[in-house]
């Protein structure tokens, strides 16, 4: 037996400052996807989670609820280890940076960086932003606060040990520009232009105003913080100077980091420079997501915005949950969140589309044949190009997972479902039932709608693990029979396959009605305010502006990629975008004034932080630019071709 290639998956430590939300779920989710498809190909994965869990916040926190630190912490990480257990997240190991072998490694990796040069003691001052943890300049506030969370920030002057950033720039850079390291590639440049080109900043290391976190051996008076220490789980975890664990040599380095990306730059500049400092291997990836947002927001603790995952999987299941969230977010881009928009895809795609192609063949079979097929069969149209499409889906599939592009890979299966479920109509077995003479053709056409049904949820047992077990066994698949081999096979179950009838997969859900409810549930559990409660503007002219006035519209150029009129709207256009970060859909009212052909492979300007609006049954996250011709006309204002997809209008 050939010994298995190992594959090293991790999410980033999360801080346990209050109850995980969805925004934690997508990052887990997708993880738990890509391990479980690698463990399907056969690899030895190991797959990575955790919290991060001294600071100064958490310090706080504990003294208001008059309890420790340790035992503020526990109580978080037990929330967040029983919503991983609801969410099926197959972990293999769970780091806590209050480990005793984590502070060994923590411990030992500082001293050995300060015994390299590469740590000195000096002396912090900056704005301090207390709920982020995180030092910021004045030229990084917005509007003189926190430019991740939007508090107020405070001075800070403390003696601190520093870490030296500046040897690594060079490398760093060619790390980001010229390799594949980061994905998706374009948010290089960003971090180039951003960090590296101004000249890379020495890292505070230590802090003396707060004594929750590992102790620095040789000063006591400084606790190391938050990087160094949460950065290095990702090593400790597999025993790297600690006697723990035995593994480093076997999983390092690391295949895939994925985290948000707002500590991209952590990932994407300090934790290489911390490795080449220790003179190890660098990760091969780095994955970063955008955010879940919510009304415009990002979903965070810190702004109060969260909704709950728990109160959704309970209402819907756990796989509905993670499908949508996968299905939603490209790489790379930001994913709108709203009750509409996720109750509409659990009805399309799950409902009406998997778990009624599952219901309908599974019941035509037990009408028609007593729930075992008979062997005589009998081919026809339509067969080879469903056949085709099956057999074709894995390698599509495996490309895209490749790619940590999981929303492309789930577009991929779900073509092949609607493809089946167009079968089902091409050949119309119900007529074929009426006819004696047909029965053989009539066992063909609902044995390939079974066998195109394995292949379907074999792969989605990836991303929705509990419910997909529960399909194959309703499709009479052995267990033999869903296996990633077979998965580009066509004609594996028996001849004399028997299904067995069970409960709908996917209920569908009554879309008002639920909106209704679940928006007073998330409204009194979670969400400070909705779109009914927003206060409405009346803007009767037009303002002077400043500078940081304009500075909060991002404009940015973007390519129509895909261009089609929406349905019951005469004047709008769906256009499908790459803003250079991914795809997105938005709406315009620019029908009247074009057509799809004159709009398709044309650069525009688009205003990229426009909050979502759901228009004629289409969520467009967006609006491109366009002029008045005069004429009472519009003309779209179109960009020059060499500028590429991305690039920011100033």
């Amino acid at each position: 037996m050939c010994k298995k290639e190992p594959f090293y998956i991790t999410t980033p430590i999360y801080y346990p400052s209050g109850n995980p939300h969805i925004g934690h779920c997508y990052t887990t989710v997708a993880c738990d996807s890509i391990a479980r498809y690698r463990r399907m190909q056969g690899y030895d994965v190991m797959f990575l989670t955790g919290t991060d869990e001294h600071g100064l916040k958490i310090e706080q926190k504990a003294a208001e609820k008059g309890i420790t630190p340790k035992q503020y912490v526990d109580e978080i990480v037990r929330i967040f280890k029983n919503l991983w257990e609801f969410m099926n997240i197959s972990y293999d190991r769970y780091i806590r940076t209050t480990d005793d072998y984590h502070i060994e490694t923590v411990q030992k990796i500082f001293k050995e960086l300060y015994d390299k040069g590469y740590i000195y003691k000096g002396e912090y001052k900056g704005k301090y932003c207390t709920p982020c943890e995180s030092f910021w300049t004045d030229s990084q506030l917005v509007d003189g606060k926190c430019p991740e969370c939007g508090r107020e920030v405070v001075e800070a002057k403390e003696e601190a040990y520093f870490f030296k950033m500046s040897p690594f720039a060079d490398r760093i850079e060619k790390l980001l520009t010229e390799t594949d390291y980061l994905q998706p590639k374009t948010r290089a440049v960003e971090l180039v232009n951003n960090f590296i080109k101004p000249g890379l900043e020495d890292l505070c290391v230590s802090r003396t105003s707060f004594k929750w976190g590992i102790p620095v051996t040789f000063d006591d008076k400084h606790v190391v913080y938050v990087w160094i220490d949460a950065l290095s789980n990702y090593i400790s975890a597999l025993g790297f100077y600690n006697d723990k664990y035995d593994d480093f040599d076997k999983f390092w380095p690391a295949n895939v980091h994925m985290v948000a990306k707002d500590i991209m730059r952590f990932h994407a500049i300090i934790w290489p420079a911390m490795l080449m400092a220790l003179d190890l291997p660098l990760p091969k990836h780095l994955a970063v997501h955008g955010w879940i947002t919510f009304n415009g927001q990002k979903m965070s603790k810190s702004l109060g915005n969260v909704v709950d995952p728990l109160i959704l999987g309970k209402r819907y299941g756990a796989d509905a949950i993670r499908y949508h969230i996968l299905r939603e977010m490209a790489l790379g881009a930001d994913s709108s969140f709203s009750n509409e928009i996720m109750i509409n895809r659990i009805n399309s795609d799950l409902a009406n589309g998997l778990g009624n192609l599952v219901s309908r063949t599974v019941a035509m079979v037990e009408k028609y044949f007593g729930s075992t097929l008979p062997v005589e069969r009998e081919s026809g149209e339509f067969d080879d190009d469903l056949i085709a499409n099956a057999v074709a889906l894995r390698a599509a599939v495996d490309d895209y997972m490749d790619k940590t592009q999981l929303n492309n890979a789930l577009a991929e299966i779900f073509k092949v479902v609607s493809r089946a479920n167009k079968y089902i109509d091409e050949t119309m077995p119900w007529v074929l039932a009426k006819d004696e003479a047909k029965r053989a053709r009539l066992a063909a056409v609902l044995y390939n709608l079974l066998d195109t049904i394995r292949i379907v949820t074999t792969l989605l047992s990836a991303f929705m693990p509990t419910t997909m077990p529960k399909a194959l066994e309703q499709i009479g698949a052995c267990e033999k029979c869903a296996t990633y081999e077979n998965a580009d096979k066509f004609g594996v179950l028996p001849l004399d396959v028997t299904v067995k009838k069970g409960e709908a997969l996917f209920p569908r859900i009554d879309v008002d009605k639920e909106i209704e409810e679940l928006n007073g549930i998330i409204r009194n559990n979670e969400v400070k305010t909705t779109d009914k409660e927003e206060k409405k503007v009346k803007i009767e002219g037009l303002a002077q502006i400043g500078i940081d006035d304009f500075a909060k519209v991002e404009l940015r150029v973007a390519e129509i990629i895909d261009c089609e009129p929406v349905k019951k709207a005469k004047k709008l256009l769906k256009l499908t975008l790459d803003d250079g970060e991914g795809e997105r859909i938005v709406a315009s009212g620019i029908a009247k004034y074009y057509t799809p052909d004159e709009l398709k492979g044309k650069k525009i300007i688009l205003v990229a932080n426009l909050k979502p609006a759901v228009l004629c049954g289409v969520e467009s996250c967006g609006m491109i630019l366009a002029a008045d011709d005069g004429e009472g006309g519009v003309k779209v204002v179109f960009v020059d071709d060499s500028i590429p997809s991305g690039c920011k209008i100033r």
